[in-house]
């Protein structure tokens, strides 16, 4: 049953919908002892220690599918656990047009759009199907009226330069370089991203600024400490993995000074941290990084990848 938008319950989700009306679906595990296994389902998840629903499911998007996306309260649906404790979860309603394929998965399956004419046929989690029933009949409700009103009064469209609107992820990445040599950390074999692959040190922007987030990055996951007044920005990558992938903004500070030697603080995401010539880098470096060193060293502060 949806009830009405109330108190915050403990459960979060989003649902993301492209302009081609596909819904944004994630196939959970089977076999294990969660919420609803082995069907389609909304990213999302519980709230952690004094967090908002919205905090949790911004922080749960970003963790599950690296999407920063503006999200606006849609519903609020009773769910069950997998012992049966009922349970309610915040929906939130968002829009995204890029490719499933591309996201990372570190948990689940898979992530895929579906339209609401394949929906009948998925094994579906319940209260999924609820939301996207009730996001289906105020989307023909609303098509309706806007039919109604097109019969009375018929307003000319006036079209516009460029494309649809399109949020970017932005990334923030540490340069550090001493004695010609750049810092890169080669990634787990089993990272959702660049597995066994050589990269800056690096992270997403969370509710903070970038800076922020660069000093926070450094120090939970190699130990360095960074003073903010010593950070500089050296270049920008604008990256799409494919034409009409997610685009992505990679800001790169350098760090003129800095305390600490770099550690594995994250084992399950860097498995190593190594100074690299920045004449000799490794043959395995994500694409971007590459980019970027070559853009510093010969004094850009801009490159663009993968667009067409």
């Amino acid at each position: 049953m949806t009830v009405p938008l109330t108190d915050d319950p403990s459960g979060t989700a989003a649902l993301l919908v492209d302009s081609r009306g596909r819904y944004l679906l994630h196939l959970r595990d089977a076999n294990k002892r969660i919420c609803d296994p082995g069907t389609w389902s909304l990213p999302g998840g519980g709230r952690e220690g004094a967090e908002s629903c919205r905090e949790a499911v911004e922080r749960e998007l970003l963790e599950e599918t690296g999407l920063v996306v503006p999200l606006e309260e849609f519903t609020v649906v009773d769910s069950r656990g997998p012992d049966g404790v009922k349970g309610r979860i915040r929906v939130y309603l968002g829009a995204w047009d890029g490719d499933a394929d591309s996201l990372p998965c570190p948990e689940g399956i898979m992530f895929r759009h579906f339209d609401a004419g394949t929906i009948r046929y998925l094994t579906m989690c319940p209260w999924t199907k609820e939301v996207i029933d009730l996001h289906q009949s105020q989307t023909r409700a609303q098509t309706g009226a806007h039919a109604r009103a097109s019969t009375v009064a018929p307003v000319p469209v006036q079209a516009r330069a460029g494309g649809r609107a399109r949020l970017n992820v932005v990334g923030v990445h540490l340069y550090l370089e001493q004695d010609g040599k750049v810092l890169l950390g080669l990634r787990h074999p089993d990272s959702a991203y660049a597995g066994s692959t050589h990269h800056f040190l690096a992270g997403h922007c969370e509710q903070e600024s970038a800076v922020a987030c660069l000093v926070r990055e450094a120090q939970e996951e190699a130990g360095i400490e960074v003073d903010p007044g010593d950070v500089e920005l050296v270049h920008v990558v604008h990256v799409v993995d494919h034409p009409g992938g997610q685009p992505r903004m990679q800001l790169v500070f350098r760090a003129r000074q800095w305390t600490g030697t770099p550690q594995v603080r994250e084992p399950d995401r860097c498995v190593s941290w190594g100074w690299w010539p920045a004449d000799a880098l490794p043959d395995r470096l994500v694409p971007y990084t590459r980019a970027a060193i070559d853009g510093i060293r010969a004094g850009r502060a801009y490159t663009e990848l993968g667009w067409t």
